[in-house]
């Protein structure tokens, strides 16, 4: 394999497949096909009824999954082409990093991490690359085995929040055991867990999107009012939040400055009641904070490596301190308002009880209850533990609604 690139050009081993695969149409390039494979996978439209924070079908306003992959593709192609990387490899990952996600957001995925205890646990990152390179219908090898979308190396190793197994960290990985062939290739020529630069636009593109977006969620739900943030003892609640949750190396002082600089910037609304201009003004408060934090990173990222492409593993992307705190407060009033609320709580109670039921309903119904994608990897199956993982597949690629009619018409309690 050639050597790694740096800055410039993408080499050769950037754009490699796992299986070759020639271009159907010549003069598009191998990231403009990535990411054309990950907009037309049925992994991605699933998103589209997944919850994001707030139940989407409560409202017609609140995101899915969908609108934040979409949100967050937006984010990252920009920063990334200001940096000088592939815009079309940097949006693929955007697109693809929450496609793991199982039904009922990240209460679900707790939930299938305890379903999954046996079989190696459960991670959406992980189920993400799994989706990517082994459950998504699209090529297979010479042995007719599925290798999912086939992407190219760098767009894979992009879509890599967290590229280590978890054997590395518990609570956070990118890869199962199982799926290590094709993890092993892309990571070829790399030592330790570094993240390509790729990937860690990504992760801010994410952050950014769904700290910003979640806000403006909570905001129209009514899940609290814009006035409380101004308000000291509502401040420090949501900082003990973020200490808990996003900003561990912080303390309360700090938290309050950010939340001081964020209320006192000339956009930031004093009060939203549903009107049109309130909209308006929420939108625009939405636009300059993403701005607000996407040029701070790309200013930060080319004072320290200069004004070359920035590309794969030739730089890290640098985000100042003040920006990351502030964008930890606004994950923690999302999480305070809206996640750790008493109704939120109850809700997440009964979507787990949903899911584990669901589990052990399609264990023991065998293949048959399985959806026909699945039965060749139950009968493929070697052991137990190989066979649960086909049934923690089939739940995690459902959607909210699907896992609840699935549970219904297996459980014969539906409506």
């Amino acid at each position: 394999m050639a050597s790694t690139s740096y800055f410039g050009e993408y080499l050769s081993a950037d754009t490699e497949r796992y299986l070759a695969e020639p271009a159907k149409r010549p003069g598009r390039s191998e990231f403009a096909r990535d990411r054309a494979r990950i907009l037309h996978s049925a992994a991605l439209r699933r998103l589209a009824a997944k919850t994001q924070v707030e139940v989407p079908w409560e409202s017609d306003f609140a995101r899915t999954r969908l609108s934040h992959s979409l949100e967050c593709g937006q984010v990252g192609r920009e920063l990334g082409a200001a940096l000088g990387a592939d815009p079309d490899l940097v949006e693929s990952a955007c697109l693809a990093h929450d496609l793991g996600h199982p039904p009922f957001g990240h209460n679900g995925e707790v939930a299938l991490e305890e379903a999954a205890h046996d079989c190696g646990g459960f991670e959406g990152n992980a189920q993400s690359f799994r989706i990517l390179t082994r459950l998504e219908a699209k090529s297979v090898d010479v042995e007719g085995a599925s290798i999912g979308l086939n992407l190219s190396r760098a767009t894979l190793d992009g879509a890599s929040k967290y590229p280590w197994t978890r054997a590395t960290n518990s609570k956070k990985f990118g890869v199962y055991d199982d799926d290590r062939a094709i993890f092993d290739w892309m990571r070829a020529g790399r030592v330790g867990t570094e993240s390509s630069i790729e990937a860690q636009i990504m992760d801010w593109s994410d952050d950014v999107a769904y700290s910003v977006h979640d806000l403006e969620d909570a905001l129209v739900a009514e899940r609290f009012p814009l006035a409380a943030l101004s308000d000291k003892s509502e401040q420090r609640d949501v900082a003990r939040v973020a200490l808990e949750s996003y900003a561990a190396d912080s303390n309360e002082n700090e938290l309050q400055a950010a939340f001081g600089r964020l209320t006192a910037l000339p956009y930031w609304p004093s009060n939203f009641s549903g009107t049109h201009r309130d909209h308006a003004a929420l939108k625009d408060l939405t636009s300059q904070l993403i701005g607000r934090f996407a040029l701070a990173a790309e200013r930060e990222t080319r004072a320290k490596w200069g004004s070359g492409s920035l590309i794969r593993f030739g730089a890290s992307l640098e985000v100042p301190r003040e920006e990351r705190i502030e964008v930890a407060v606004l994950k923690a009033i999302a999480a305070h308002y809206v996640m750790r609320s008493e109704i939120a709580q109850a809700r997440y109670s009964e979507q787990r009880i949903l899911i584990h039921e669901l589990v052990e309903a399609l264990w023991q119904g065998g293949p048959s209850a399985l959806e026909p994608t699945f039965h060749a990897s139950w009968d493929h199956a070697g052991n137990d533990r190989e066979r649960r993982r086909v049934v923690i597949d089939q739940v995690a690629s459902l959607t909210d609604v699907g896992a609840r009619l699935l549970h219904g018409r297996l459980t014969g309690r539906g409506e």
